[in-house]
């Protein structure tokens, strides 16, 4: 047997305490505390701690252990500059997501995605799910957007623009150095919350988690229908109350237990920024050529040199950008999928490099080109592209755009039944139905005819056909011509004309069917 042989059994209890005792020097690998004698059969040692065969070389995770547990991180705070920014950048994400749903223009909200109804509107426009060419140059835009500021900016929408960090950073953070006593200090907690305290940090976790869970529906259903909702009971509205607490108690689970393992596990963008950014990409990056060799304590403006090289770099390997991190890599490791570029190591950075005088910017925005001296390009082939792209889709969505009405009108065949029927006076009658949605926000009264006077159409009970705002109909219509109309063909074809109230009018192809 080799130490190399994966199919070694795993070490009972009992076997592992054999091996404690029978180990001189104490061993880590065979379930001691130092390193196997010679003696140890290879079983002895590959087997690990708790009776694992191999251990990890390095963490897997920044929250994982050694040993499979949770490592939670309780992130210091940096204060500095950027910081300041990315606070006011919060205050106004949180501002605009809360007054977002609740903005009108022409009558109808800014965003509104009505799931049941199938209605989307955006910036006062409703799209439907016909308008799939518009839904997908949204779509599709919002995606090279994406491609297009990482290429550029890296994961600054990361760092200061996604909620994960917005929320967490910014609301429920403070909320925890509240209770701890650390607020306004920047520091960790120096003692563990009391049992009451815990309870009342819960209860404002409860408090928040529900105005964001109704401001996150708010965007699903009107504001009006959600405040009916707040103000009558559950029983009246089950399912929306279901859906409400639902989205509360994710937001609890998130907050008060996965926090930044959303972005360590769930979220895909840290995965696919590798083939997002490039050389020339902006970046939080530790400069390793000024850095190292790292070497604690305070530095001289100018560095002694042996052989032409520093004694030490600046780096005083004082741990404070480790501490800082809310993902809790260390950034001197370089880019990592980890980093969401929040900054908080460049704002401890800075100020050690102020306290030991030494210039600030050893971690910084940077590039990796830029890290080798190399200039910074915005023109490349990458942003070129996705510029090119985005301008293309967003000229397309317009362009679509410009040639929808204030209402959608299709013709479409009458299902079953003779394909024409002829009357006693040698006049056929053909049927169809006709399609209508209306698009704007009042009641519009819908008239159609043909641009041929020898063709009726009408509606077959009669009655005008008056629709709501965002209303939906099938209309049997009923079609009569002169026989003669076909004579020769078996079909002819004429334009129907249908219009609203307010003037607006579509043209529709008829294709008449009759005998030869």
């Amino acid at each position: 047997m080799t130490t190399n042989d994966l199919s070694l059994p795993i070490l009972t209890k009992e076997q592992r305490d054999a091996n404690i005792a029978a180990c001189s020097k104490g061993c880590g690998n065979c379930g001691g505390t130092a390193r196997c004698t010679e003696e140890h059969p290879p079983a002895m040692q590959m087997a690990g701690n708790n009776g694992s065969i191999l251990q990890p070389d390095e963490q897997v995770l920044p929250t994982l252990s050694r040993d499979g547990k949770r490592r939670w991180i309780t992130p210091s705070l940096a204060m500095g500059s950027k910081w300041h920014y990315r606070r006011w950048v919060a205050y106004a994400l949180i501002a605009f997501f809360v007054t977002l749903p609740h903005l009108r223009i022409n009558g109808k909200p800014y965003v509104l995605l009505d799931i049941a109804s199938r209605q989307f509107t955006f910036l006062g426009h409703t799209f439907y799910p016909t308008d799939t060419p518009l839904l997908a140059c949204i779509m599709l835009g919002s995606f090279f957007s994406i491609m297009l500021v990482t290429s550029l900016a890296g994961r600054v929408w990361c760092g200061w623009g996604c909620p994960q960090t917005v929320y967490l950073e910014y609301l429920f953070r403070p909320i925890d150095r509240l209770f701890d006593g650390t607020i306004g200090k920047g520091g960790k907690a120096r003692k563990p919350m009391s049992g009451v305290a815990q309870v009342l940090r819960v209860l404002v976790y409860l408090v928040c988690c529900m105005f964001l869970a109704h401001t996150f529906l708010s965007y699903f259903v009107s504001t009006d229908e959600l405040r009916r909702w707040i103000v009558t009971p559950p029983t009246e509205h089950p399912i929306a109350f279901v859906v409400m607490a639902g989205t509360t108690l994710a937001m609890m689970f998130h907050f008060l237990y996965f926090r930044e393992q959303l972005c360590l596990i769930a979220c895909p963008y840290g995965r696919f920024q590798s083939v997002m950014l490039d050389r020339q990409s902006l970046i939080v990056a530790y400069d390793l050529k000024r850095g190292e060799p790292r070497k604690k304590g305070k530095r001289q403006p100018l560095q002694v040199l042996q052989e032409n090289k520093p004694v030490a770099g600046d780096c005083i390997d004082c741990g404070r950008c480790t501490a800082v991190c809310p993902t809790g890599i260390d950034i001197r490791n370089g880019l990592q999928l980890e980093c969401i570029h929040c900054t908080q190591c460049i704002d401890a950075c800075d100020a050690v490099m102020t306290k030991v005088g030494l210039p600030t910017g050893l971690i910084r925005y940077t590039s990796q080109d830029g890290l080798d001296g190399k200039p910074q390009r915005l023109i490349r082939a990458r942003t070129v592209i996705y510029t090119t792209l985005v301008t293309v889709l967003t000229g397309l969505f317009f362009f679509i755009l410009s040639f929808k009405f204030a209402f959608d009108a299709r013709v479409l065949p009458a299902s079953g039944g003779a394909p024409y029927v002829v009357g006693s006076n040698m006049v056929v009658q053909n049927n169809f139905k006709l399609r209508l949605v209306n698009r704007s926000q009042t009641e519009q009264t819908y008239q159609f005819k043909t641009i041929d006077d020898e063709i009726s159409v009408k509606n077959s009970d009669g009655t005008d056909v008056v629709l709501q705002p965002g209303e939906t109909v099938r209309l049997p219509i009923d079609v009569h011509f002169p026989v003669r109309l076909t004579a020769g063909r078996g079909s002819s074809s004429t334009q129907l004309i249908v219009s609203d109230s307010s003037g607006a009018t579509r043209e529709l192809t008829l294709r008449l069917l009759g005998p030869r």
